[in-house]
């Protein structure tokens, strides 16, 4: 079994704006588009132009639609990958190693040459983070682009999680949750972010920002003056293709 550092000099993670997220699975693309031409070994589709097409994603984005006590429905996208935990069961029960957290950012990794894809980790997780790559045969998680942040031959706005960078509507962000200063940890502190299923007591290092309170209007509604109609009887041309069109 693997063992978690007691401690990491940084706690690297990412702040998901529900209120933000628009739901266009930008972030799933451009996932699978890095992790397949970059790091590691490609994740593997089966039968994409099939009759029961699968394959290894890193990132998902489920959506909800929600009904909050007298207000009005509304949609929610949640993306969902690997929340790199403190205190990771995916590490933990891993039987070679092949799981680990880093102690200098508090990443979990996995080394593909030490699994064996017995799935103990995708057992373990409560958040259904990791994913068994068929073609390969090991399991398969979200790096935070660890190839991209310390990669020095990419200019410096590129050197965040290709999700990160890739996000339209803003709704992702990274950074340092060890540093109380950083982006992040304000956006946390400022919003209200919460953990994923605390009680699993994971101590997930990415955060959620809830959706904000939608407007409403009471009893008033804005359209319907716009919604009646012009006049109570027909004229003219329109009366003849409303007398034409109701014999047929």
């Amino acid at each position: 079994m693997t063992a978690l550092p007691t401690s990491t000099q940084r706690k690297l993670g990412l702040v998901i704006d529900l209120d933000t997220c628009v739901g266009c699975h930008a972030c799933v693309i451009s996932c699978k588009g890095w992790n397949t031409e970059n790091y590691g070994a490609p994740l593997s589709d089966q039968q994409p132009y099939g009759a029961d097409p699968s394959g290894t994603f890193l990132n998902r984005v489920h959506s909800y639609e929600v009904q909050p006590e007298s207000a009005p429905a509304q949609l929610v996208h949640f993306p969902k990958s690997c929340l790199h935990c403190e205190d990771a069961p995916c590490v933990t029960v891993c039987p070679t190693g092949a799981s680990y957290k880093r102690s200098e950012d508090g990443i979990v990794l996995v080394n593909e040459a030490d699994c064996i894809g017995c799935g103990l980790c995708a057992w373990a997780c409560p958040y259904g983070a990791r994913e068994m790559d068929a073609a390969e045969g090991v399991m398969k998680k979200c790096t935070l682009c660890v190839d991209r942040i310390y990669n020095e031959n990419l200019p410096e706005e590129d050197r965040i999680p290709a999700c990160v960078r890739t996000c339209p509507a803003g709704a992702r962000h990274f950074g340092d949750f060890a540093d109380p200063d950083s982006h992040v940890s304000k956006l946390t502190t400022e919003r209200g972010g919460f953990d994923l299923m605390p009680e699993q007591g994971t101590k997930p290092v990415n955060k959620y920002l809830p959706p904000r309170p939608r407007d409403t209007l009471g009893q008033i509604d804005v359209l319907a003056p716009l919604l009646q109609p012009s006049a109570d009887q027909p004229k003219g041309f329109v009366a003849w293709l409303d007398r034409a069109l109701g014999a047929l």
